[in-house]
């Protein structure tokens, strides 16, 4: 498998102001980086261990050959319950994002069982293991609180042993690059490419792309796995630091109706009307990537404390903010009106700038 990179999907490629470096966290042999503010990546050194897939909230990053959808489906099938690092999925567990795992749990009739100490993926593997036990532990929360589901860890009483064909990263990467020169120059090529940083600029079809809202297929597979849980009569409040891949919002007073909230979020989550009078919220769409946080100057979006759980069985698009909309008088846009005379922002500003101009004319003829 390969590692794979959308940029037109990655939420640092939509606005500078991002801060998000999930991917660049998890990858345990630090072959992430962060160029001109998007992920590079050198492929040779890359382990394949799909960790910054897992925890990517857009699923900018994806592994060749590898579909999580795919793999749920064939789960369920199989009669083995029980899911070991590298044998089941060629890849880490950490390639399972929480809401895979939720959905797994739900939609199997016999509990999820994983092997959380069998991770032989190279590099800081701890780190995998630790971010592995982290998932479990949140899904298992969050399944708490509305059913019986959970999953259960297995500790590994032996050693990893792998296979005799199987090499460390090191030796893969000198193996790949002699053997390949030898076969053909293709070979050799693709084994010098691997060797170079991979860095990823954006071009006229990735800003395109960045535009359309799209809701990443993790969050879809859960929406259809949670319609076969039985719904409650009441539903808990939990701790919003408890979830990671979804939130709750309300804006505050300070806001100013820039528009670039609803604009820039990826999914839609954050939306508007025709005449941009209001901010919609849909929490069910929210990937919590936390780029609305990082591009409003005046920090008005806020993280409400607790997130109901009744939003997973009761989706309800919010209105968190509502303003009053009319047609300037100088220049006859539509603007935020907040009070005072009817002139937008843009015609004040000009007035400011000509009477300081004016004022510095009138000094100057003295």
């Amino acid at each position: 498998m390969n590692l794979l990179f959308d940029v037109a999907s990655c939420v640092r490629a939509t606005s500078k102001f991002s801060e998000c470096t999930k991917c660049v966290d998890i990858c345990p042999v630090n072959t992430i980086e962060i160029v001109d503010n998007i992920p590079a990546f050198t492929p040779s050194d890359c382990t394949t261990c799909g960790g910054c897939v897992g925890s990517c909230p857009t699923e900018a990053f994806s592994l060749s050959g590898f579909s999580s959808i795919e793999f749920f489906f064939k789960f369920l099938e199989e009669e083995s319950n029980e899911l070991v690092c590298q044998k089941d999925l060629y890849c880490c567990l950490t390639v399972l994002s929480v809401e895979h795992l939720m959905s797994m749990a739900i939609a199997s009739e016999e509990p999820v069982i994983m092997d959380v100490d069998a991770c032989a993926c190279g590099g800081d593997s701890d780190n995998l293991q630790e971010q592995l036990k982290a998932n479990i532990e949140e899904a298992n929360f969050i399944l708490s609180s509305f059913c019986d589901k959970e999953i259960l860890t297995k500790s590994s009483q032996s050693e990893f042993i792998k296979k005799e064909e199987e090499v460390t990263a090191s030796s893969r990467r000198s193996l790949f690059t002699l053997k390949g020169a030898i076969k053909s120059k293709q070979a050799f090529d693709d084994a010098m490419d691997a060797d170079e940083l991979k860095e990823f600029g954006i071009d006229l079809s990735d800003i395109s792309k960045i535009k359309n809202k799209v809701i990443p297929d993790k969050r879809k597979l859960l929406f259809s796995v949670l319609k076969r849980v039985e719904k409650q009569a009441s539903y808990e409040i939990i701790p919003t630091e408890e979830i990671s891949f979804s939130s709750q919002k309300f804006v505050d007073d300070s806001c100013t109706n820039c528009q670039i909230c609803y604009r820039i979020c990826p999914t839609g989550a954050l939306s508007s009307n025709m005449k941009f009078s209001l901010i919609n919220f849909d929490s069910m769409l929210c990937v919590k990537c936390h780029l609305c946080h990082d591009v409003c100057e005046p920090n008005a979006i806020q993280l409400q404390p607790g997130f109901e759980i009744k939003e997973f069985f009761e989706p309800t698009q919010r209105t968190l903010a509502t303003f009053d909309i009319q047609r300037c008088n100088e220049c006859g846009n539509y603007f935020t009106y907040t009070g005072g005379e009817k002139e937008c922002f843009r015609c004040k500003l000009e007035e400011e700038e000509a009477r300081e101009l004016h004022a510095l004319a009138r000094k100057r003829n003295k």
